[in-house]
């Protein structure tokens, strides 16, 4: 299951983390968050001990989104060593997201 990312332990999941991070920036109000909700659970069980696999309501963690400049969602980041690497908005395959995060390990 995904970590849930939250105002408060943002810190503490991306800076005190040797293993990269996804975060998928969500709400429950957004159609195409749920149409790629299944490819980030899926996700977070197949790289559990590669990866930190996480997910952010925007609705309630305004901080964590106005941090990463999210504008639309989904949105997912990807995150090593504390530095946003690279990132995809919208819904995409699951491949896509797969790709970018084998990139990082």
């Amino acid at each position: 299951m995904a970590l849930e990312i939250t105002d408060q332990n943002l810190n503490e999941v991306v800076s005190q983390n040797e293993k990269p991070v996804v975060m998928d920036f969500w709400a429950t109000w957004c159609g195409p968050c749920r149409m790629i909700a299944p490819h980030i659970e899926e996700m977070a069980a197949a790289y559990h001990d590669k990866a930190i696999i996480g997910k952010v309501n925007v609705d309630e963690n305004p901080e964590v989104s106005a941090k990463y400049g999210i504008r639309n969602i989904p949105t997912v980041i990807f995150i090593k060593n504390g530095e946003v690497k690279d990132k995809v908005v919208g819904a995409v395959p699951k491949t896509t997201l797969i790709a970018k995060l084998e990139a990082l390990l």
